[in-house]
């Protein structure tokens, strides 16, 4: 706590710079949630629980002039793979330590725009990413928490035609030397050993309709990941206070998956709009042979919104084929608004069913949570 006050006093200094200095503009969000959770299993040996959550988040944004920007963003990552969200624990001493989440900054011009730095993924809105880091189970969006929606890297976007064309290059691995990567099959002495994704997108209007076509790549090679081996990794880590280095939490190691697919959106009438996505993922490589999909059909109704996620996959190499469902809703209800800000109650519910198949076993496991957020806007 006495650090997060420390960096909020920095803030309000830089705030109040100089006229020669750019001005630091201050907000953010608190928000605290009760979460009620129920889960099943073929051998009944879950239990259900009830959680007490906050999350704290302070963004900083400074305009530099001629379209040049920094901007930045202050949370609580350690002992949560929650976005974020901190669970209180026993006596109330859990860790609070608040640092920079992400940062970046660039310029933004009439027709394009770069930018570099930790940037934000937009992860919780597009599921392309999660199912490329996470490809047998990219539901209950990952990427948003447990990778925090963030990645080091440049992003390019510029007008194309009718469309915008973004390019985004990530840095996932960044594994040198060599010799400290238990289990890589690469052997070059760690030079040309990371791995980097790159992302591409063109976003267009056709009519009504908005479409977005993706892509996701790796130059090189990275590992992908498996989020029962994380959520394990972390059980460990809050029992023993750390994480062994003999963790293996990857579902494959030191591969080139391909990913690709689109979005496309309609507004329904004045107040309805409908989303659909549709990706796919494949690997041949290192010894690994998966292909996976993620399909989510997403409504936006006033204060409303729902989506619900299908995702499909086959490892070859195990013979194993995984099968997950995923329903999102909520309901944000404005309590008070201003200029100032704003503070609302959130209503959520979130479904999650996993079924993983092979020849000789059937596991099906489903975890219903129904959550009451309160957020202060600032």
């Amino acid at each position: 706590m006495k650090k997060m006050l420390s960096l909020a006093a920095m803030f309000a200094v830089l705030s109040y710079a100089s006229p020669a200095q750019a001005e630091l503009k201050i907000g953010g969000d608190a928000s605290i949630r009760m979460r009620t959770e129920f889960n099943d299993n073929d051998t009944g040996t879950t239990a259900d629980d009830v959680k007490w959550q906050y999350r704290i988040r302070l963004k900083g944004a400074a305009d530099l002039g001629q379209g040049y920007f920094f901007k930045t963003m202050l949370m609580n990552e350690e002992g949560n793979i929650a976005g974020g969200w901190q669970t209180v624990g026993y006596g109330n001493h859990e860790a609070i330590t608040v640092d920079i989440s992400n940062f970046y900054f660039g310029r933004m011009m009439q027709d394009s725009h770069y930018m570099m730095g930790r940037m934000p993924l937009n992860s919780f809105n597009n599921p392309i990413l999660d199912l490329s880091l996470y490809p047998t189970q990219a539901l209950d969006t990952p990427v948003f928490n447990i990778n925090f929606d963030r990645g080091y890297g440049v992003n390019y976007g510029t007008k194309l035609g009718d469309g915008d064309l973004n390019a985004t290059v990530l840095v996932l691995d960044n594994e040198s030397p060599i010799t400290a990567i238990a289990g890589s099959v690469n052997t070059d002495g760690g030079l040309f050993n990371d791995g980097y994704g790159v992302h591409l997108s063109y976003k267009m209007n056709v009519g009504d309709i908005t479409i977005e076509p993706q892509m996701v790549t790796v130059i090189g090679n990275t590992d992908v990941w498996d989020q029962t081996k994380v959520a394990t990794a972390f059980a460990t880590n809050a029992v023993n206070g750390y994480v062994p280095a003999t963790t293996d939490v990857t579902f494959a190691k030191d591969v080139t998956p391909w990913t690709f697919g689109a979005t496309a959106s309609v507004p329904v009438g004045d107040d309805l709009k409908l989303t659909g996505s549709a990706f796919y993922t494949f690997c041949e490589d290192n010894g690994a042979d998966y292909h996976a999909a993620v399909y989510r059909l997403k409504g936006e109704y006033g204060p409303f919104m729902a989506w619900v996620d299908y995702n499909p996959a086959a490892d070859n190499k195990t013979n194993t084929d995984y099968s997950n469902t995923f329903v999102w809703a909520q309901y944000k209800y404005n309590v008070y608004e201003s200029a100032a800000g704003s503070f609302n109650l959130q209503p959520t519910l979130r479904w999650l069913t996993k079924s993983t198949e092979t020849a000789t076993t059937d596991s099906d496991t489903s975890t219903l949570r129904c959550e009451l957020w309160a957020t202060v806007n600032f």
